[in-house]
């Protein structure tokens, strides 16, 4: 019965550790660290607000952080 409740409890444990919000800054740099791995020479990311990322063409939208209040937004620069 002991092992029961332990495998309920961890189970409860890592299902909450994986819905924890995306910290802005390191979803930021996870998505640079992609885009560098593709070579683009010259891009910008840019942390907005939910309704600023919304403005834009969704397929600049490249991620969502802070419990879907913030957007990051990915645009490619002319060289």
């Amino acid at each position: 019965m002991k092992r029961i409740g332990l495998a309920i409890l961890c189970s409860a444990l890592a299902t909450s550790a994986f819905a924890a919000p995306k910290d802005c800054e390191e979803l930021r740099k996870e998505i640079e660290i992609k885009i560098q791995a593709k070579a683009v020479p010259s891009y910008t990311l840019e942390i907005v607000s939910k309704e600023e990322g919304d403005k834009h063409d969704r397929a600049m939208v490249v991620g969502s952080c802070e419990n879907g209040t913030k957007s990051i937004i990915y645009q490619k620069n002319a060289d």
